[in-house]
């Protein structure tokens, strides 16, 4: 690589054999013997790269840093010392650095440096490529023969991984291949949940998952048992890739305990899988056992307004008799006093919290062409909720918690996927207007498109007249109606909708966090 290099040291002489040695490896090294002189190079002239001693005579290498920074802030520049002591790298790292080097330096070592600020990205980037290049044929075997599950969720740990990894890396050409092979991912799933879903529900077994209604059951018990007072934290429509970028701002302030993920109800929805969540119960057994806190369809009521009840009904379910708290932040008001709130909520020992701007962010990428381009992909989706957890509210009411002895079991309801497919069908003016799915009479649509549920009680969904069945969405596909169709695939291609089956929709994090 032809890279322009300016060297700066008193003992410029002594170095010739690792000047000559980059001469020869294609770098133009201009050279200076102290810190006034390389500042009017710098003043002169563009580098790619600066050697800076720091011990020169005149003014000093942390200061000729400084006054370079000021010039030339994206400039790279490494600093070379005889000292070890912690101060001079601590000033050092202050000012920026790309590198840290101790006398006496070989060509390899040099070079190395050189190459990892110079050429870091694009090696990276081809690796990256590489790798998954020989990873794909790998995950295309494996997926022929997934049957469970578990298998499920090791082949969509692995896809979003991947997914990660091309993203970190930069531009690779790999996007399409990828997003192929996630079809192809989502169209096994599809054919999985259809063959499987209803025993789940009807005949459970060793190997059926943990879902909305039992992932609770499973880890509440010994939380509600021991003296650390426990918050769980529900972000609505929360992905398990979306989980995976704000993972490291957590592990700042708390020790991962569990990293699990559980299986949604069908629809993913908050109407049915977020009451089922709360209740420990399917949304048919709320509404027979508790018909007063079950909203229905075509209600015009909130569908879930009953959340408080339905939790504080499955807490004593659990033996749980203490109080509990229950906040639901909808907007930056609510999550501001939130943080306020925080060390009262410590009398309780257990408090939950629902926080719904990812999904809010959803829906405004469907609804505001500012934020289409905003979150234009995947990707960029991921980008924004991770800024947006950067500097909310939310992520300051996390720092309070972890201050003082706690845990908090972070979960949500479902996913969400981007939708590129329309389907048509046609409902009467009762039919539910979930993209995603529809629940209704005289539905009408092609059977190889859509997966129906002629009878609602196969998967314990309410049924609200003799004719009522269900229909989902699978992969990308959403639905439209014949009669508004233009409109329905200009405003939905490529928004982010939730509702039926993929991957991104129903296997969804599950995590303890425990304050270090």
């Amino acid at each position: 690589m032809n890279a322009n290099i300016l060297w700066a040291d008193d003992e410029i002489d002594l170095l010739k054999p690792h000047i000559l040695f980059l001469t020869n490896k294609g770098y133009q090294v201009d050279k200076v013997t102290n810190g006034i002189d390389a500042i009017e190079q710098v003043k002169a002239k563009k580098y790619d790269v600066i050697f800076l001693d720091e011990n020169m005579p005149g003014i000093s290498g942390i200061e000729t840093l400084s006054q370079i920074k000021a010039m030339q802030p994206d400039v790279p520049v490494i600093m070379i010392t005889k000292s070890e002591e912690e101060h001079i790298m601590e000033d050092a790292i202050g000012n920026q650095i790309a590198d840290y080097l101790i006398k006496p330096v070989n060509s390899n070592q040099i070079l190395l440096s050189l190459k990892r600020i110079l050429e870091g990205k694009q090696l990276v980037t081809e690796k990256t490529a590489q790798n998954y290049q020989q990873e794909f044929r790998q995950l295309s075997m494996e997926m022929m023969d997934v049957n469970d599950f578990e298998g499920w969720v090791q082949m969509y740990r692995k896809l979003v991984y991947w997914e990660l990894e091309l993203a970190k890396s930069g531009e690779t050409g790999m996007d399409e291949i990828l997003a192929m092979q996630k079809r192809d991912a989502n169209n096994g799933w599809t054919k999985f949940v259809e063959a499987n879903f209803v025993n789940f529900l009807k005949k459970p077994n060793a190997k059926t998952p943990l879902m909305s209604h039992t992932v609770l059951n499973k880890y509440l018990p010994a939380y509600l048992k021991d003296e650390v007072p426990t918050f769980l934290l529900l972000i609505d429509n929360l992905r398990y890739d979306q989980w995976k970028v704000v993972q490291n701002q957590l592990s700042e302030y708390f020790n991962i305990v569990l990293d699990e993920v559980y299986m949604t109800i069908l629809p993913t929805t908050t109407h049915y899988a977020r009451n089922s969540l709360f209740a420990g119960m399917m949304p048919s057994e709320i509404e027979k056992i508790y018909p007063n806190l079950w909203v229905n369809e075509e209600d015009d009521e909130g569908k879930n307004i009953h959340e408080e009840d339905l939790m504080g009904r499955h807490l004593q379910s659990l033996g749980f008799k203490e109080n509990f708290s229950y906040t639901k932040i909808t907007n930056l008001y609510a999550g501001k006093n939130l943080v306020e709130q925080i060390p009262n909520l410590f009398h309780n020992a257990f408090n939950v919290i629902v926080y719904n701007f990812v999904d809010m962010l959803s829906h405004a990428r469907t609804e505001m062409n500012v934020m289409k381009e905003l979150a234009e992909d995947e990707a960029a989706y991921r980008s924004i909720t991770a800024s947006w957890f950067e500097h909310s509210p939310l992520l300051e009411a996390i720092k309070k918690i972890a201050s003082k002895k706690a845990r908090i079991v972070l979960t949500t309801d479902h996913g969400s996927i981007r939708v590129s497919n329309p389907v048509k069908i046609v409902g009467d003016r009762n039919t539910s207007t979930n993209l995603r799915y529809k629940q209704g009479r005289n539905l009408n649509y092609n059977e190889k498109e859509l997966f129906a549920i002629k009878n609602p009680a196969d998967i314990f969904l309410p049924k609200q007249n003799i004719s009522t069945s269900y229909v989902f969405a699978t992969g990308e596909d959403f639905m439209a109606y014949p009669n508004n169709y233009n409109y329905h695939v200009n405003m939905y291609t490529n928004s982010f909708q939730h509702g039926g089956i993929s991957m991104e929709e129903m296997i969804v994090p599950f995590v303890v966090l425990e304050s270090k």
